[in-house]
């Protein structure tokens, strides 16, 4: 079996390569490819992972428009795959309006909940990983002003935006937090150039530490961080080692683990509505070799004291998701 899917011709009828075992699974990869150094590439590591663990193999395919959604979905079905694991919130829509069709498929969206029978909703307290970070900015900032850049201005990332400004006021109450989107439409997710241009402003305002949130349009906030020498924040994936000692953490989201796990299920996944946070290690904040020598051991006790009480219920970081106010920053 081959993993290799096309789209031809204008109508973008997708042609997946026959011959699919029964029960194989297939991973479909938003928009900004599975090398975005962010969201996409975590799932994509979870499946290699899952991959050389067992020997097994999957399908794989990679959106680059739209209209590809639906006829992805379906036509992995059709093929015999399962479970079939979708990367992003976009994909809710047409797999809620698909999914009845393939009663006998598993799916797993991941970033969204899917209420069908069949489908595992994977979805993250991206708030609580962004407070960790936010503690480590305020603490880290020397200019008592810092920064977050989201990607498309939707509520989920202003879920992240709004944990981050509740972690800096934490450590530092009268910090002055900038916050800006890089569009409303799919294709702030893609745009590294307008992170960067943000990324200027936000700077021009004062800002020594920049929180990205944005997918591959982070990569430009991030190398505009490095290169105007000022602290960074990676989302998603451990990204310290795009700027060694320049990257102060990142908000790490283990979309591994949910697409590891899935994979690892199979057809057996169980369904309905997962969810990760700090007390089952779906977020946290990373530090390694590129970082460690920006984390001193205070910062770094006071926010595993802030990780422990928010773990165990003991400090409560607002989610937006379920409250659309953010005291601690104006968007």
């Amino acid at each position: 079996m081959t993993k290799l899917s096309t789209f031809l011709g204008a109508a973008a009828a997708l042609a997946i390569s026959a011959g699919a075992a029964l029960a194989d699974p297939a991973v479909i990869f938003d928009l900004g490819g599975k090398f975005d150094k962010s969201f996409n590439e975590s799932a994509f590591q979870g499946a290699e992972r899952w991959k050389e663990e067992t020997g097994g193999s999957y399908a794989e395919f990679e959106l680059t428009a739209e209209p590809q959604r639906e006829q992805a979905i379906r036509r992995f079905a059709e093929q015999g795959y399962s479970p079939i694991i979708m990367v992003g919130f976009m994909s809710a829509t047409p797999l809620n309006e698909i999914a009845p069709d393939y009663p006998d498929t598993k799916f797993v969206i991941v970033d969204a909940v899917v209420e069908q029978p069949n489908v595992r909703s994977v979805v993250f307290n991206e708030h609580e990983g962004s407070y960790l970070v936010g503690m480590l900015a305020g603490l880290a900032s020397k200019s008592d002003t810092v920064g977050f850049v989201g990607g498309m201005d939707i509520p989920l990332i202003r879920k992240f935006g709004c944990g981050y400004a509740q972690g800096v006021k934490a450590v530092k109450p009268d910090a002055t937090i900038l916050a800006n989107f890089t569009g409303t439409t799919p294709a702030a997710w893609n745009d590294p150039a307008k992170g960067s241009e943000l990324t200027l402003a936000q700077i021009s305002q004062g800002a020594d530490v920049v929180f990205a949130a944005a997918g591959a349009t982070g990569v430009g906030v991030l190398q505009t961080a490095a290169d105007e020498n000022i602290l960074s924040i990676g989302v998603d994936s451990n990204q310290n080692y795009l700027h060694p000692g320049q990257v102060l953490t990142s908000m790490v989201k283990r979309v591994d683990n949910a697409v590891f796990e899935a994979m690892s299920a199979g057809e057996a996944v169980e369904t309905g509505v997962q969810v990760m946070g700090i007390a089952n290690e779906g977020v946290g904040y990373a530090v390694d070799e590129n970082n460690q020598s920006l984390i001193t051991p205070e910062m770094k006790a006071a926010v595993d004291e802030a990780a422990a009480k928010i773990g165990s219920g003991e400090l409560e970081v607002h989610d937006y998701m379920s409250d659309e106010t953010c005291p601690a920053v104006n968007f």
